[in-house]
């Protein structure tokens, strides 16, 4: 199996940083991977090389996400992500390409998706919709205000531990440990810009009715992936997601909580791949 490769990129202004998988097969299809809110490319380091046996496999690093650039701090949101990855796609020449987004990441591919772009040809949305369970948006709001200085990589990782049980131990430790940047001080936070947990700085978002709309215009086979245990997408919207994409796969992942990638990394390998085949 060949090396990953890490590069970078100038798209709208900014640098970006992407991890490339190559597959060893001439003509493998492209498959481009969005991370969440708190992850990174490096999230996807497991599932990236599993994938590369048939995919050539692009993990991006959004704005202001792990080693990408910082953007100005009112330049954060939606619509500035959708302009980044179609920036991406035009650069790198993509076409009939997969595109797989988390959470976040979720967000920025069905807005991207509903452009009935033609370079795309297949979609899996994870864990998300146009609405967020009034639960888990509480849930997010207290983490975001939650303690992000670590005197070591190791109290990161414990707190990560402590907020979340569910992953394979090694995996955790892997995301958490590729999230984190070394201050001057000798602490360590989150490698992802602090303007992005500040309540003071809101980003742009499209409304619900607005996703919903954007939503009933992807025209690409998609699958949409929930947690069993998910806070973040009701079982109500996800089954509105399945009925208003014309064709749509709804799977559940079994045990797993919203970060489906980290909390069940098998489980969600089985139902991508399964469907990618298909």
């Amino acid at each position: 199996m060949e090396p990953v490769h890490d590069h970078l990129i100038r798209l709208n202004g900014l640098r970006f940083h992407f991890r490339e998988w190559p597959c060893q097969k001439a003509d493998a299809q492209d498959l481009v991977l969005l991370h969440g809110f708190t992850g990174h490319a490096r999230s996807w380091d497991a599932f990236s090389q599993a994938m590369s046996s048939n995919y050539r496999v692009l993990a991006l690093d959004q704005r202001g996400h792990g080693e990408t650039e910082w953007a100005p701090p009112d330049q954060y949101g939606t619509p500035y992500m959708v302009a980044d990855l179609e920036a991406f796609v035009a650069a790198l020449g993509l076409n009939r390409f997969v595109l797989l987004g988390l959470s976040m990441g979720g967000i920025v591919s069905f807005h991207y998706a509903g452009k009935q772009p033609a370079a795309l040809e297949r979609l899996v949305i994870v864990d998300i919709a146009p609405e967020i369970a009034v639960g888990g948006l509480d849930r997010i709001n207290q983490g975001v205000q939650a303690n992000d200085i670590f005197s070591s990589p190791e109290a990161a990782f414990e707190a990560a531990r402590a907020a979340n049980p569910l992953p394979p131990e090694a995996h955790h430790r892997q995301r958490v440990v590729n999230n984190l940047m070394r201050l001057e001080d000798g602490t360590w936070t989150y490698r992802y810009d602090r303007a992005l947990r500040d309540p003071n700085n809101p980003r742009q978002r499209a409304s619900a009715e607005e996703g919903w709309q954007t939503v009933a215009r992807i025209h690409v086979p998609t699958l949409l992936i929930r947690g069993e245990l998910s806070d973040i997408l009701d079982p109500e919207h996800a089954a509105r997601m399945a009925r208003d994409i014309a064709d749509c796969q709804l799977v559940e992942v079994s045990g797993s909580g919203h970060a489906v990638p980290l909390d069940k990394p098998d489980g969600f390998l089985k139902v991508v791949r399964e469907f990618l085949v298909s």
